[in-house]
């Protein structure tokens, strides 16, 4: 996989605190690309960080409806991948650039 596919599949961490619980679980979750199967996330994850993926759970979530000045939209929905990690092995997502 090139480094242009592994930065498209993963998009960013998602940072929360349901993220912050399943962390101490050795899980991981990231917003990845629309179309990424869990097989691009897996392969995606071992090169970027160099860590051994057990599990990739990919979750689909809906974006909320809103007004804005008397008119319905909606947000735009994402795709997460909660990344299970094998024992030992952690990633530093909240490394600063």
């Amino acid at each position: 996989m090139s480094n242009e596919r592994i930065l498209d599949t993963l998009r960013a961490p998602h940072i929360s605190e349901k993220s912050a619980r399943v962390s101490e679980h050795n899980q991981y979750v990231f917003v990845v690309a629309p179309t990424a199967t869990k097989a691009d996330v897996r392969e995606a994850v071992e090169k970027m960080f160099d860590v051994k993926v057990e599990q990739v759970n990919l979750v689909n979530s809906k974006g909320k409806v809103k007004s804005f000045r008397f008119r319905a939209g909606n947000r735009q929905g994402k795709r997460k991948a909660y990344v299970r990690l094998a024992d030992g092995q952690s990633i530093d997502v909240s490394a600063k650039a």
